[in-house]
């Protein structure tokens, strides 16, 4: 399912649920609100008084031991059988991503192997209720995290405005999101908030082990490292939900795991729980299924559908990510190269827009005809998967949905075809129909596999089928500081909302909230905004502060 299509279902709820300004955080927001180019700095605006009128040592490198001259003389006149030409080769391509980079966790190589469930490990606080890969990394996590917040200094200036009136004491939040030092940050500011937080990872790839770590070290309960199984994975979400003593009220999901498995094994959690944050397309999609069966049990906040995820991330962050995985995982050369992208929503256009500024040829594939106009718009042909699979050297999926690249078309892919997903859920590729008897995998580097057919035909998959870019790469710190704020924003909302505002249904934040979020980043850019005249406002009918386009509108 497109971007697009969970877009146009959410208008009509945008329409009919649309939340009086007078009567939300947004409009409480609206004194902090840039109303002068002079006022264009992050100190613009006081807090007010009320409760929330205002929203809120790395270890010693090793020596390298080298070999005599006759050694040496003799290692190199031998001709490397087949099977240690391939463990060279692996190990030179996995020491090619192992750098002190937030793509390549910093680990130590000597517990790589040992299981995190099976380690007793404490922070230097003396508490347990984590599990990481290695709590001893917490110094180095430290020093990701505070490279982060340079880049997320809107989220920080929220942080500082609104930690003295603690808009979120007494929120107990859950989240399932990808575990990066930008995530940490957002985790960080909730807990200068009020907030109690217990936190795993919504992708067993993505997580980087010692911000995980540095966040154990500061109190949060973290479980998650990076590389778990699939058991793993529902393990740590289980550890977070399931705690004596400690019951969610508030849950901040991506990709509608979490959602999913408090509803099958902890019902009992929604009687006292004050609301859902998710920003996935996969999610969004989740709830309003839920929400259409009458299986909703509390309100639900769709962030992935406000203007500033959409717009944003999904376009911005995709248009620059997609190109850094691609190179950290293949070295590819993009010149050339016949492309194709399935699915035009945000996330596809951010693909395609890069893609092609590096010369590839690229063509696409949609559902939506809307999307499939705006791609011919913008110079791209829309084909079938079937007509052109045979010719790509790459093929991208980003729709969301399932089965988009089938084994029939897996096993028709020229050779050296390199097949990856874009989209949150591993669902898009059919991985699991390639653990067959008949294939063989060979993993090559980090996130790597070579596929390899009878005939010697091989196909590269990357991140087994997973998210792309936060498995394999990094994406912009400046992007998720915009999407990070619209979350802290929800959850405030959400927490704080008179009973009776929000029913068991899902919505999406006011305009108002997200023109605040993106006031808040402007003076990075040291933008200066036009203000309306008195009589420009009156004839164009809108409050000089904002919101300043109606709900329906499409940016």
């Amino acid at each position: 399912m497109t971007d697009s299509v969970v877009e146009g279902m959410t208008d009509v709820k945008q329409a009919t649920k649309y939340v009086k300004e007078t009567e939300n955080v947004a409009e409480k927001y609206s004194s902090l609100t840039v109303s002068k180019n002079s006022d264009m700095n992050m100190n613009v605006g006081e807090l007010p008084s009320a409760a929330f009128t205002a929203v809120p040592t790395l270890k010693s490198v090793k020596k390298i031991q080298f070999a005599n001259a006759e050694d040496k003389k003799q290692e190199f006149s031998k001709y490397p059988t087949k099977a240690g030409r391939r463990s060279l080769s692996r190990s030179i391509s996995q020491s090619s991503t192992d750098s002190y980079s937030s793509a390549a966790s910093y680990s130590d190589s000597s517990d790589d192997e040992t299981s995190p469930r099976e380690k007793t490990q404490a922070n230097t606080h003396g508490s347990s209720d984590f599990c990481v890969k290695n709590i001893k990394q917490a110094e180095f996590g430290r020093r990701e995290i505070e490279i982060a917040e340079q880049d997320m200094s809107a989220l920080i200036s929220l942080r500082k405005r609104a930690q003295g009136e603690k808009p979120l004491a007494g929120a107990k939040i859950v989240g399932c999101t990808h575990i990066t030092a930008q995530t940490a940050v957002l985790i960080e500011t909730l807990v200068a908030l009020g907030a109690q937080c217990r936190w795993t990872a919504c992708n067993i790839y993505s997580t980087q082990n010692e911000v995980a770590a540095a966040l154990a070290e500061s109190g949060v309960s973290v479980f998650a490292w990076k590389g778990e199984s699939e058991d793993d994975f529902w393990w740590c979400i289980d550890r977070c939900v399931n705690t004596e003593g400690w019951q969610a009220n508030m849950i901040l999901d991506d990709g509608g795991d979490l959602t999913h498995w408090v509803y099958k094994k902890y019902p009992s959690v929604f009687k006292k729980a004050r609301g859902i944050v998710e920003e996935s397309v996969t999610g969004v999609h989740r709830l309003y299924q839920l929400s259409k069966a009458g299986k909703l049990c509390v309100p639900a906040m769709n962030v992935n559908d406000s203007v500033t995820k959409q717009k944003f991330d999904n376009l911005y962050c995709c248009r620059e990510s997609i190109l850094d995985g691609l190179k950290r995982t293949t070295d590819v050369m993009f010149g050339g190269k016949q492309v194709v992208v399935c699915g035009y929503g945000e996330v596809g256009k951010g693909c395609c827009t890069a893609l092609k500024a590096l010369g590839a040829i690229v063509c696409i594939t949609e559902i939506d005809p809307i999307c499939a106009l705006q791609g011919c718009m913008d110079g791209f042909r829309v084909v079938k998967l079937n007509e052109v699979i045979r010719q790509m050297d790459l093929v991208i999926t980003c729709t969301g949905n399932k089965n988009v690249v089938t084994r029939e078309q897996l096993d028709r892919m020229k050779n050296g075809c390199i097949v990856c997903n874009m989209g949150h859920s591993n669902t898009e590729i059919d991985v699991a129909s390639l653990r067959s008897p008949e294939l063989t995998w060979e993993r090559v580097r980090s996130q790597v596999d070579h596929i390899i057919w009878p005939d010697g035909k091989r196909v590269v998959l990357l991140a087994e089928g997973r998210l792309l870019n936060l498995s394999c790469s990094t994406v912009p710190t400046f992007v998720l500081s915009i999407t990070a704020t619209t979350q802290a924003l929800a959850l405030i909302e959400l927490f704080n909302a008179p009973e009776g505002r929000y029913k068991q249904d899902v919505y999406l934040l006011p305009k108002k909230m997200d023109e605040y979020v993106a006031s808040l980043h402007l003076p990075n850019f040291d933008a200066h905004l036009t203000e309306l005249s008195d009589e420009q406002a009156k004839y164009m009918g809108l409050n000089k502060n904002g919101p300043f386009k109606p709900n329906y509108y499409r940016y």
